[in-house]
């Protein structure tokens, strides 16, 4: 699943490559990934792109028509993906025949398609006047590398909260832009039990944890950065310490990475590092991090 630095790193590729350029065409392969009507997606043809941005893991393009100024907002979710063109293919999309969910031709001869693998179709596309007529927009928490975003501000979101704290960082209504990727790995950096509850948080923890999370994030931006669509998966996977390394070696001790595997996902972590050497149960039915 793409998470903020990577989707970080599609913005700013986005705004470099698109800003100035109209949209010719817009075309839906997968209607169900379309979650808006009004306005229309024909809005979108003729209007310029005037900039892109980041609203947690969602990813903004506004426009500007004569008329409006309509925004393109979508999130990958679990398996989408953008993919750029600098010239944009002539082949016709066939819907239900095709990964495309979207395609997008700009004015330059070149566009992008947004993807989705697999059979369980998550990916969403809104087309909207403001980007907090989109719900998931609208409960986002505070962003972590938000300047306002400090140490007193996570303390604050932890306090009294009795949850596993791997739950809070996953919880976009809470912290915006963190997954499951990067919880793991902001966990790891700081040597946390991904089932320590927020609420006994110590002063000493939320330092602990501030520092993990900023750095870890910024860091992952800042490998991101610069980086085409192409190579932005590649990068991720290069970064991750524990995180998809079950059975490798820690990097930092040396222990054996594990698993814990839940209904839709899994979380991975160093026993020495993080637990205090003890293996933690695999609760495959566990609803606790959904």
């Amino acid at each position: 699943m793409p998470e903020m630095p990577e989707v970080q790193g599609l913005v700013e590729f986005l705004r470099d490559r698109v800003t100035g350029l109209t949209i010719t065409r817009v075309s839906v392969a997968n209607i169900a990934a379309l979650k808006t009507y009004d306005p229309p997606v024909d809005a979108l043809k003729g209007a310029e792109i005037t900039g892109a941005q980041r609203h947690g893991k969602f990813i903004d393009l506004a426009t500007r028509s004569p008329d409006a100024e309509p925004h393109l907002i979508f999130h990958l979710a679990k398996a989408g993906w953008l993919r750029w063109y600098d010239q944009l293919p002539a082949t016709v999309i066939r819907p239900g025949k095709t990964p495309i969910a979207l395609r997008v031709a700009l004015s330059d001869g070149s566009g992008f398609d947004l993807t989705e693998a697999g059979t369980k179709k998550s990916l969403a596309v809104y087309v909207v006047r403001d980007p907090h007529d989109v719900p998931g927009v609208e409960r986002l928490g505070p962003d972590p590398l938000d300047p306002a975003f400090t140490r007193d501000t996570l303390a604050g979101l932890l306090e009294g909260r009795r949850t596993q704290i791997k739950g809070v960082l996953r919880d976009q209504s809470v912290i915006a832009g963190v997954g499951n990727a990067y919880s793991d790995e902001i966990l790891h950096a700081a040597k946390m039990s991904p089932y320590a509850l927020a609420a006994t948080f110590t002063d000493h923890d939320v330092d602990t944890l501030f520092a993990a999370m900023t750095s870890t994030l910024t860091e992952a931006v800042a490998e991101a950065s610069g980086k085409p669509p192409a190579e932005l998966k590649d990068a991720k996977r290069r970064g991750m310490k524990v995180h998809g390394r079950r059975g490798e070696v820690c990097p930092v001790c040396g222990d054996t990475v594990r698993s814990v595997f839940f209904a839709d996902n899994s979380l991975e972590y160093c026993p020495t590092c993080q637990t205090g050497g003890k293996t933690l149960a695999d609760r495959r039915l566990s609803r606790l991090l959904k």
